[in-house]
């Protein structure tokens, strides 16, 4: 029933054209013809190449990347290997990682790419001929490049894929100094930068954590403030669960992670488990109309990309079910992302140049304080007040900053429109986007 129901709902690119259609319908200021322009895909690059296998047969391997809005340099969005990838959904998720960055204020244009794969059927080997192969397609039709397109992971690729990403495309221009800057995600002996494996699931964090200080939150879920004490079911073992790490500690182990994996009880499904908090972070389209109504959460936090259908949205949003959107709670990833284009372009760790400095100025002003108030600090105490900002604390910063300012924005165009959190968030991507492209001339304004 719940397959039939899900298969009858649009797909996930028309789900996410619906959903900025909506917020479109309140921007009166912005003409038609912008909203339209806005909403289109810029360009699409659609690949295809032969790979050996084993047995010295050839199978054609299927690749795609979208850039959905070039208003901003370079586009930014991950890449995919999945056997669902497919044009559509290259289209939606570049779509939505445009409106993700203007929502969090990150200045990169959106985009995402995929190879129509299932990575657990392939060989090391095989996986490196194949990322190598597809990022020298993007290198010559200039899809790839610190300054054009910048690539992260995504689903089915990590660290690994962006490396050998990164060495293709160093070897291809090999007079490039920034090539390090052309891809996130790689590890730290490949330019990465500390806090990266986190952000998504910390973000998530930041924003549930937010979003439960609203008094109309509140109100509405009978929830009190703060993570401690609330019932977290989390369905998916995406990016945007594993690294989860601040919410056991945090949340003091009340929640539950339910995998494929996972025992549960028979004629339970995950996402019907009564909870305070469900954080879907599996694939695209999983809450729908078949099993929406069944939904048992108080607050639905968006770990992936697009879990909810329009008419899913719909039926909780009438039950009175908090739906903090992705666009919003998952963009931890691309924020740290942008910080670790930044330290690649500087060259230079954060905290390498003042760390010292400032735990030298700290330790100064601890010795006034101790002789004016005749006491000696201890030494833990003394270590804690000391302590100079390292990468991570740098990162986790202003990670927690710019999803504290993400929140509260989003949540005061809801109040001001009378509308839902996910139409509030697209207002917001609009109104951004469009002022650019208005201030730049790109839409030929009068």
């Amino acid at each position: 029933m719940y397959t039939e129901a899900k298969e009858s709902e649009p797909n996930f690119l028309q789900c996410s054209q619906m959903f900025f259609d909506r917020a479109a319908q309140i921007h009166t200021e912005i003409k038609p013809g912008q909203l339209h322009s806005m909403k289109t895909v810029d360009a699409v690059l659609r690949v295809s190449f032969p790979m050996e296998t084993a047995t010295g047969d050839y199978e054609v391997i299927h690749a795609y990347r979208a850039h959905h809005s070039r208003h901003r340099s370079p586009v930014k969005g991950g890449i995919r290997y999945s056997p669902e990838v497919d044009l559509q959904e290259v289209e939606a998720l570049a779509a939505l990682m445009t409106y993700k960055c203007a929502v969090v204020d990150v200045p990169f244009g959106g985009a995402k790419g995929g190879i129509c794969i299932d990575p657990k059927k392939y060989t090391v080997d095989q996986l490196e001929r194949i990322t190598r192969r597809f990022t020298m397609e993007l290198c010559q039709k200039n899809f790839i490049g610190p300054g054009i397109d910048v690539p992260a992971p995504d689903m089915g690729t990590g660290g690994r894929e962006m490396t050998w990403i990164k060495d293709t495309y160093q070897q291809f221009n090999s007079s490039d100094v920034d090539a390090l800057a052309c891809v996130t995600g790689k590890p730290l002996t490949q330019g990465g930068v500390r806090g990266r494996n986190e952000a998504t699931g910390l973000g998530v964090y930041y924003g549930i954590r937010e979003f439960l200080t609203y008094e109309e939150v509140q109100k509405k879920t009978g929830l009190t403030e703060g993570i401690k004490g609330k019932r977290f079911v989390i369905q998916g073992v995406g990016n945007g669960v594993l690294r989860l790490g601040s919410l056991p500690h945090r949340a003091n182990k009340s929640f539950q992670n339910y995998s494929k994996d996972t025992f549960i009880p028979e004629g339970v499904e995950v996402l019907e488990i009564e909870c305070d908090i469900l954080i879907p972070a599996a694939s695209e389209r999983q809450i729908h109309k078949g099993n929406a109504p069944n939904i048992r959460a108080k607050i639905v936090g968006e770990a992936a990309n697009g879990p909810l259908t329009p008419n899913g949205h719909d039926i909780l949003s009438a039950k009175g079910t908090i739906i903090i959107p992705d666009m919003l709670l998952n963009a931890g990833g691309v924020t740290v992302s942008y910080f670790e284009w930044l330290k690649n372009l500087s060259h230079v760790r954060f905290g390498r140049l003042n760390k010292k400095w400032e735990e030298h100025s700290k330790s100064k002003l601890v010795e006034i304080i101790e002789e004016t108030s005749n006491r000696k600090l201890s030494a833990g105490e003394r270590r804690l007040i000391i302590h100079g900002a390292n990468e991570a604390d740098l990162v986790y910063s202003g990670l927690e900053d710019t999803m504290i300012n993400a929140c509260m924005e989003t949540r005061v165009t809801a109040l001001k429109k009378d509308c839902d959190y996910r139409t509030a968030a697209f207002y917001n991507a609009i109104r951004k986007i469009a002022s650019v492209l208005e201030e730049s001339g790109q839409l030929f304004s009068k």
